[in-house]
């Protein structure tokens, strides 16, 4: 039997510890479901459908997919029934805060040990974008993280990347070595000739500046493809 509210049944008919305010409040916020959670950000539903049964609609409009629900745009949050500017704008900036917790260790300057390492901390910014970009990881000599930073954008189909400008910004950051990261807005995480090029110029240019390139990550929604570990750098 679904445990759900009904989509036209007021969450107020709930018993108390039901309702997904209280049950966080009472039993905390691990206890809810995504559904309840969105709920909470919805406040209110309509005459026809409560707050969690909106929620559960949107959530089953992408298969319950909190990553394709955060790549969505107010515009395209407003396309569901029963949400509007004020709500869109809320859930929007709810995911966002998440999207920028998964980065707020880079402040500790984390240590990449490892190409999944490198992954966790650049991912966040380029998983959910819809066109490519190209960005550096800058480490110290313990290989620490001291900085991010976007090179180029593109389309969805690539982006033109400068040596110059990838050397240019390490430089001015100090870096001992780094690490290139771009984006597959198409989910292939299969390198191109293109990519295998680009990989190869910068690695020679890193090693006449004693600034070694340690990998190239490819990433995407379905995770990454590292140059590094497959023998390819």
């Amino acid at each position: 039997m679904d445990n759900y509210l009904s989509s036209s049944q007021s969450i107020k008919t709930l018993a108390e510890e039901d309702r997904p305010r209280e049950k966080m409040q009472h039993k905390g916020r691990q206890t809810l479901t995504d559904a309840e959670l969105l709920a909470i950000l919805l406040r209110s539903g309509s005459a026809d459908e409560s707050a969690l049964g909106l929620a559960q609609r949107m959530l089953q409009s992408v298969q319950h997919n909190l990553y394709e629900l955060g790549k969505q745009s107010v515009e395209e949050l407003i396309r569901h029934k029963g949400v509007g500017p004020a709500k869109a704008v809320t859930i929007a900036a709810a995911l966002e805060l998440g999207r920028r917790r998964q980065l707020s260790d880079i402040k500790e300057k984390p240590q990449v040990r490892n190409s999944q390492d490198a992954h966790d901390a650049i991912a966040p910014l380029l998983v959910d974008l819809i066109h490519e970009e190209f960005w550096i990881l800058k480490l110290n000599r313990a290989n620490r993280i001291i900085g991010r930073e976007r090179i180029s954008t593109g389309g969805m189909a690539g982006t033109v990347v400068d040596g110059k400008m990838v050397f240019r910004a390490a430089l001015e950051g100090r870096t001992s070595s780094l690490i290139l990261c771009h984006n597959h807005p198409s989910g292939n995480l299969k390198p191109s000739q293109a990519d295998i090029d680009l990989t190869g110029k910068l690695s020679k240019a890193g090693e006449t500046l004693d600034m070694p390139v340690l990998d190239h990550l490819i990433i995407a929604a379905g995770g990454y493809f590292s140059f590094a570990d497959e023998g390819m750098m």
